[in-house]
């Protein structure tokens, strides 16, 4: 006859902790979450209990614990990105996960261009929210403003693009070194071993994800494709008017022009300025998103290949680690990963 099964031994609670270490719950809840006001015997004795008893903390419980929804404030670039109004629609679509999980989400725009104004902004977010979530520029008044946050007990999670020296709890977006040299690789196999010219469209070099990829890019061109000359970035803002204007005098002042790799946003832009010249057949285009415009000039022949990241998995990403840092459940890092995904027109999903 087959032995009953034995039930898992019960789940430590705080209150099981606080018996432990002999001291109150609130002393338990003070030590966990790394607020000041305790005395060190104090903690050493909760931190031993935590230890003995495997205490972890029950998310389940700390959502119903929660006297009000844990507010996420999104700070995203004003303007006309394409990709950026694809994060927006992503923050819409996850409204049902929200509920379920009492967390509340506002979207605000700001140009993030102008540090200035993206610091204001971020500062502006003081007791709207407990978490923001900053596509950010990677600049001093910008990492001064997160971190000022960050002392006011505000988590911070930049997404796409990062500012890495600032306290920030976590960067969402794919590895953007690693971005531009596949874009690299397939700019120079498409283009061939012959000599021509590269261009090369950025939103802004100040943009932290803007700059590594032009970084990765320049490795693979200079080391792996030397008879193919990469001109200087030219900054379009990220804007498409302003990136047709631009690609217009790339044409045309550069006959040698072989290919366009576009770093940031404005790719309807390019594509417009290539099918004006009549070009769009000869000059390798390479750009990031795969947005609806992108598609179209995938099918169409105008672009050869998109390199984009999953807005969709990037939203769902800074609410999980939104939650994660309130509930003090552990990150899952493959969870959280965002890959690189490479389209060409005969692999659309």
């Amino acid at each position: 006859m087959p032995s009953a099964l034995k039930h898992p031994a019960s789940r430590a609670t705080l209150s099981d902790v606080a018996r432990e270490a002999d001291v109150s719950e609130a002393t338990v809840d003070r030590v966990l979450n790394k607020r000041p006001g305790v005395h060190a015997r104090s903690i050493a004795r909760v931190n031993e209990a935590v230890h003995r008893l495997s205490y972890r903390p029950d998310p389940a419980a700390a959502r119903l614990a929660r006297p009000h929804p844990h507010r996420v404030s999104f700070l995203l670039p004003s303007g006309t990105n394409s990709f950026v109004a694809m994060l927006r629609q992503q923050v819409g679509g996850n409204r049902d996960w929200m509920t379920d999980h009492r967390v509340t989400a506002q979207t605000l725009e700001v140009d993030v261009f102008e540090p200035k104004r993206l610091a204001s902004g971020i500062l502006a977010l003081k007791g709207q929210c407990e978490t923001a979530v900053v596509m950010a520029l990677d600049h001093p008044l910008v990492q001064a403003a997160i971190d000022e946050l960050v002392d006011m007990g505000i988590g911070v999670i930049t997404l796409v693009s990062d500012v890495p020296k600032s306290r920030r709890q976590h960067f969402v977006g794919i590895d953007n070194v690693a971005a531009g040299r596949t874009a690299a690789t397939l700019v120079g196999r498409f283009a061939g071993r012959g000599k021509g010219e590269i261009g090369v469209i950025v939103g802004s070099l100040s943009l932290r994800d803007h700059a590594e990829r032009n970084f990765g890019f320049s490795q693979v061109m200079s080391s792996e494709y030397p008879s193919l000359t990469v001109l200087p970035p030219i900054e379009g803002k990220d804007d498409s008017r302003l990136t047709r204007e631009l690609s217009a005098k790339l044409l045309a002042a550069h006959p040698k022009l072989v290919a366009i790799y576009s770093v940031g946003a404005g790719n309807s832009g390019i594509s417009a300025s290539l099918k004006a010249s009549g070009r769009q057949r000869e000059i390798v285009f390479v750009g990031h998103e795969l947005t609806a415009s992108a598609r179209g000039d995938l099918l169409d022949g105008t672009m050869d290949a998109i390199i984009n990241q999953d807005a969709g998995h990037e939203i769902r990403s800074a609410l999980r680690l939104a939650l994660a840092r309130l509930t003090r459940e552990p990150v899952h890092a493959d969870q959280e990963r965002i890959r690189i995904d490479i389209y060409l027109k005969d692999n659309l999903p």
